[in-house]
């Protein structure tokens, strides 16, 4: 096996078609369904919010949708991105596993975000779009939206999840730096927001609440469209840059992986590193572990129910079949806030089901341990997301040095947390809480999920 710490490839690699998952799965996931009549959705009730292009990429069944010129060479910018051996942290922790890392925060931006961010500035731009809206948690979606829309010349508006405003106020000026304009949720700008200050004035937010006053924006004004970090299935695509990259690299590293993790909020990070890997798996006949990490604080995965619900609280947007947590749940203002959305990308969810990915929540304590241990080995200090991933991927190398084992592990790291170390020093200081949700609220948000004649 090579000696070599990094992996890189040229730009001559950068993929040139964005992989669908949906081509190799053993059945289709479900159809997206309208709200008034239970029926699925066509092209026209998807015009308002997204440009025909995307509106084909979220039903296609192509394996291959390739990628337009201009975008790719945006990409040059920062792709292909670096694969790393762990060997230092492998050593402080004595596992007998090879871990990797595939590095997403060496983007303009410092996340994986920019890759699905770019290719929806262009498709809008090309359809005469002026003007964007959008939502986001931590900030790395409204920063990478914010930069696409620089490079495009779009005017782009970003409704922060409140509790990370006020967390983060250097994403906010990111974000200004790029030109875009941000605005804390909920906000008194929009129907929606106004709704959940009537009867929460102290609320902090959530990202189902983002994305309802986004939806609105776009849904009331003509010139604007709605653009989402995650969760749908044209996003997962454009995430697979990844992944694809990571194969090549792997290959490279004179190795391959029996595990590939990532952490889980929406699910584009994770379908970005996993789905490539698990494609490959049932077309090869191969077999892979994929593991989808989320806080224990917002377990859609894992204590959600798989159910049609609406993406949003305002309850704007289509029915999506995923694993939730019902649309009005509200979850606690931990500090990964990209993870704190109440449902999972239906992709996802269908994977779950068909039992081709695990799922696995844990407390944010544990997470910043390992964040810390892995930044003091490896160097970089990752996002409170991407802590998520790494204390996976930690426990999996342990886990084989007890068992005499020697995995190849395969991990996303996702994003730096160098916009993010108010969280570091609270961890220092003892101030973090490890969060639950509360089970009485997750009871009463589950039984009013809506009723469809689909299930």
């Amino acid at each position: 096996m090579s000696e070599h710490t990094k992996y890189l490839l040229g730009e001559g690699k950068i993929p040139h078609a964005w992989y669908n998952i949906v081509a190799d799965l053993p059945s289709p996931p479900p159809p997206v369904l309208h709200p008034g009549t239970g029926q699925p959705v066509g092209p026209s009730d998807l015009a308002p919010l997204f440009p025909m292009a995307l509106i084909g990429q979220e039903v296609s069944a192509e394996r291959q949708v390739e990628i337009p010129t201009p975008v790719r060479d945006i990409y040059r910018l920062w792709r292909p991105t670096p694969l790393y051996r762990a060997r230092r942290l492998e050593k402080a922790i004595g596992t007998t596993a090879r871990i990797f890392y595939k590095y997403e925060g060496v983007s303009p931006a410092g996340s994986h975000k920019p890759n699905t961010a770019v290719a929806q500035a262009f498709y809008n731009k090309e359809e005469g779009v002026a003007k964007l809206s959008t939502e986001t948690g931590a900030g790395q979606w409204g920063s990478s939206l914010a930069f696409a829309g620089a490079l495009f010349g779009l005017e782009v508006k970003v409704y922060m999840v409140k509790v990370s405003y006020n967390q983060k106020p250097y994403r906010r000026a990111l974000m200004e730096t790029y030109g875009a304009k941000c605005v804390a949720s909920p906000s008194n700008e929009t129907d929606s927001g106004k709704a959940i200050l009537k009867k929460h004035p102290d609320s902090p937010g959530s990202l189902g609440i983002a994305i309802s006053e986004a939806v609105e924006v776009a849904a009331k004004n003509p010139d604007t469209k709605y653009a989402l970090g995650s969760v749908l299935n044209h996003v997962l695509m454009h995430q697979t840059v990844i992944g694809l990259e990571a194969i090549e690299q792997m290959e490279e590293a004179e190795a391959y992986p029996d595990v590939v993790i990532g952490c889980a909020g929406g699910g584009s990070n994770f379908a970005g590193i996993a789905f490539p890997f698990i494609g490959k798996a049932l077309r090869e006949k191969k077999s892979v572990r994929a593991i989808a990490v989320e806080p224990a604080a917002c377990p859609s995965l894992t204590r959600g129910k798989y159910a049609f619900d609406f993406g949003d609280t305002g309850h704007l947007t289509p029915l999506v079949k995923m694993h939730t947590l019902g649309s009005e749940f509200i979850p606690p203002g931990f500090h990964a806030g990209g993870l704190r959305y109440h449902g999972m990308a239906p992709l996802v969810s269908h994977l779950k089901e068909l039992g081709l990915i695990e799922a696995r929540a844990y407390h944010q304590n544990p997470c910043f341990e390992a964040g810390v241990q892995f930044a003091r080995h490896e160097g970089i200090v990752p996002a409170p997301e991407t802590t998520h991933a790494i204390r996976a991927a930690i426990d999996e190398a342990l886990k084989a040095r007890e068992e005499g084992k020697s995995p190849t592990i395969l991990f996303n790291l996702s994003g730096h947390g160098h916009f993010d170390m108010q969280a570091y020093s609270d961890y220092f200081a003892g101030k973090l809480e490890d969060q639950d949700y509360d089970p009485k609220a997750l009871e009463a948000s589950l039984a009013h999920l809506p009723k469809v004649a689909a299930e």
